[in-house]
This record gives C-alpha cells, structure tokens and sequence, in this order.
C-alpha cells in the first residue's frame, strides 16, 4: 500500500495517474496547498521541502516504509519498482529519463511560471509575462516536434508522457491561444487523456 499526499495540481496528478497506470493499491490524502497544510508539521516529517506530491511506500525493499518527494523521483522509482513504464533496456531508459528531466526542468517550470504572473500575480508584469509566453512557445515546440515522428515522447508510452500530459492539459485549458498551430500536441493531448488511468488519475484528489 501507498499512500500518497497530494492536490489538484499538475504535479500532484502526475503520481496519481502513474498509480493508476501500474494498478498500485493507494490511499490519497489531500493537501490543500491554499490553506498552507504542506507547512503542517506531519507533512514536513515526510517532505521537508514543503511540496506536493509525496508518497509513502509501505511495501518497500527492506520491509522499512519509504518516504519520497519530488515527482520526477516518485516515478522513477514507481517504474523501477513495478518493472513498468520505462524501458530496460540503457538506450531506451536515456529516452524516457532525458524527457522526463525536460519536462522537470523546462516545460513545467515554464508554463507554471506564465500560469503565475499571466493568472495569478497581484501586479502584472509585462516583461514577465513577455518573458515566459516566448519560452513557453519555445518549449512546447519542441514538444510539437518531437511528437511529428511519433506518437510519444520516447518509443513507447512511458513515466515521460505521465509527467508530461497534465501539464500540456492545464495550459492548454488556460491559455488556448498558445496552441492554436501544434496540431500534433493536440493530437497527443487526445490520446493520453483517452487512457482510462488518466482519466482515472486526472480526477485525484
């Protein structure tokens, strides 16, 4: 059994779906990061980073619960766990890794940073805002042309795709315009989320 704390964020759906995805008995606590409950001392003793997702393995190697933060390092080790989503093979385990990482360190950071200063913050800065609508154009694509010789970001349907799809899912929802020329993304959007797990994850908590 694990349990997993997490909110309705990109992020946080990502462990969800990767769940769901490997067929994981899990229990789901909800964090509600508007109401400051990541700062809750129980929380700090699992992620001291203060950020969701989380998870605890009960049924972990060594017979000693396992705490994890960081969501690319959740999957990671729910794929290795399970022997599923990632290949085995070294060329193919760089593909996936390489695209997860991009998603980690591009493409999320990116289009959550547009969401806050387009969305969110209290004074609009149009440098800001200027700054990351050019790079989220950038990253997604390349995302666009990865996605024109395939159907996934690596091989096969991988922890890449489970990282990346909901990500692609909220930005689109909340800034349409920016895909109006990537036909291929819209594309990717509709195959992955027409996976049952998605669908299933996308809905948690």
């Amino acid at each position: 059994m694990i349990d997993l704390y997490t909110f309705k964020t990109p992020n946080g759906r990502k462990i969800s779906i990767a769940l769901e995805e490997l067929g994981i008995p899990y229990k789901t606590h909800s964090v509600d990061i508007s109401k400051g409950e990541q700062f809750k001392p129980e929380f700090l003793a699992i992620n001291p980073n203060n950020k969701i997702p989380a998870i605890v393995d009960h049924d972990a190697q060594g017979g000693r619960p396992l705490a994890l933060f960081e969501s690319g390092a959740i999957l990671l080790y729910l794929a290795e766990k399970t022997g599923s989503l990632m290949p085995t093979d070294p060329r193919g385990k760089a593909e996936v890794t390489q695209w997860l990482m991009f998603q980690m360190s591009g493409l999320g950071p990116t289009l959550g940073q547009l969401n806050h200063f387009g969305r969110y913050a209290s004074a609009k800065i149009p440098y800001a805002i200027d700054r990351f609508e050019a790079e989220a154009k950038r990253v997604l694509g390349v995302v666009e042309q990865q996605l024109s010789s395939r159907d996934y970001l690596a091989t096969t349907y991988s922890i890449a795709d489970i990282a990346t799809y909901p990500w692609l899912k909220g930005s689109r929802d909340f800034f349409p315009e920016l895909f109006n020329n990537l036909p291929n993304i819209l594309q990717y959007l509709h195959r992955v989320g027409s996976r049952p797990a998605v669908q299933r994850g996308m809905q948690i908590p």
